[in-house]
């Protein structure tokens, strides 16, 4: 099927940021890819404030119809959430499928969710979205035959009423529930195995997914993309030293995340607030990574994540023409592609756990297999020699405080 032609309008306030605002519509248009359309043109209006009825003003309304007309577009997409009424007077104007940002953002989401509980939080986002605009959406949603905007769990159910549509957002924060119950325990039977936990956050498409894969040898989806991942996903991991510990992919952060969306997500984010060491990645080569590190770093405070170890990782040095001042410490410069950068990456990490960690020593009878095996797995060990005299051996290493072992440590 033919990508679809998408015309992006926007508007450009006095008191934004030139830089601000060309890269929002940069990510616009990666969104709109990521999305499946193609955008054939931008059209941009300089005001002193959004038009409550339109958006942009009646002379560019007019203009935007003639590309419309003279370049086949099929969809119109605009770089800023419209209401109810903009909507419903734009789609009349322009007599083809409106949909702003936000709609954008939860279509690629619908795309993307796998799991049940990421299915739940796009539909209850996209209902909570719908419902104050259902009334300009009757025309608009008559003409759209499936397509952007129209995707996931709520396209069969646009045409009925706000009743539906308000059970339907009951049924599903119920379901939620239940669901983010099932998620819960299942959290805490990892946390009572004591394993510990590393999340990998960064603004989207700055390469987490592919560490990921290079970390785990496994093969999550790694899609030069937005949003590629949604569900978290986890696997066990093994450090130089032999230590063993959880790590977890997450969905990539935005600016000015739809707030229906923030709230729907947060769910799918508490992989993060669990976490016991935090990976922020972040694209080194892009233009706007200082902006990009703090949507981030704002995003871990609202988890009230911000207080757990973090390390930050500047990937993709392979692609910088200019040198970038770190602003955030500790850090590491690495290219997801190079194997000894990876290596450094997990020295880098064991390095700042030992920092953290208390130290121990013990001795162990040959015959006290299973506690050295523990020991390995569990904790990190910088050395284990065997004492002839003694018959015994002597290991030492670094482990969390208040790890089950300490007791068995004092106990020896």
């Amino acid at each position: 099927m033919a990508d679809e032609k998408i015309l992006i309008i926007a508007v450009k306030q006095p008191n934004q940021k030139e830089k601000r605002f060309e890269s929002s519509l940069e990510e616009l248009i990666s969104l709109s890819k990521t999305a499946g359309g193609t955008v054939e043109k931008i059209m941009k209006q300089n005001r002193n404030r959004i038009h409550p009825a339109t958006y942009i003003g009646e002379g560019k309304v007019n203009e935007i119809k003639q590309y419309i007309d003279m370049l086949e577009i099929d969809l119109v997409i605009s770089n800023d959430e419209l209401s109810a009424g903009q909507l419903r007077n734009l789609g009349n104007k322009l007599g083809i499928p409106i949909i702003d940002r936000s709609q954008l953002i939860l279509d690629i989401f619908a795309q993307r969710a796998k799991t049940k509980e990421g299915k739940l939080q796009v539909e209850l986002a996209q209902l909570e979205y719908l419902l104050p605009r259902l009334h300009g959406q009757g025309l608009a949603m008559s003409r759209l035959g499936g397509g952007i905007g129209t995707r996931g769990p709520g396209e069969t159910k646009l045409e009925t009423d706000q009743r539906h549509i308000r059970k339907r957002i009951h049924d599903i924060k119920r379901r939620l529930k239940l669901v983010v119950r099932q998620r819960e325990q299942y959290r805490k039977r990892r946390k009572t195995n004591d394993a510990f936990q590393i999340a990998i956050v960064g603004y989207t498409n700055a390469g987490k997914s592919t560490l990921f894969n290079r970390l785990t040898n496994s093969h999550s989806l790694e899609e030069n993309q937005l949003f590629a991942t949604l569900d978290p996903l986890t696997r066990e991991i093994q450090l130089p030293a032999g230590f063993h510990t959880l790590i977890t992919d997450t969905v990539g952060f935005l600016q000015d995340l739809p707030t229906t969306l923030i709230a729907s997500f947060k769910s799918t984010l508490e992989e993060v607030s669990e976490a016991d060491f935090i990976l922020h990645i972040v694209d080194s080569s892009h233009p706007e990574l200082d902006q990009h590190q703090q949507t981030v770093i704002e995003l871990l405070e609202d988890l009230h994540a911000n207080t757990i170890p973090r390390l930050t990782v500047y990937n993709k040095k392979d692609l910088l023409d200019k040198d970038v001042i770190p602003i955030n410490h500790p850090y590491l410069f690495i290219s997801t592609y190079d194997r000894e950068d990876i290596h450094h990456l997990l020295l880098k990490i064991e390095s700042m756990l030992k920092a953290e960690w208390d130290r121990y020593m013990i001795n162990l009878n040959p015959d006290e297999g299973k506690m050295l095996h523990r020991l390995e797995y569990e904790t990190i060990i910088t050395n284990k020699t065997f004492d002839d005299k003694k018959n015994k051996y002597v290991i030492q290493g670094y482990m969390q405080q208040e790890h089950p072992l300490q007791s068995l440590i004092k106990e020896h």
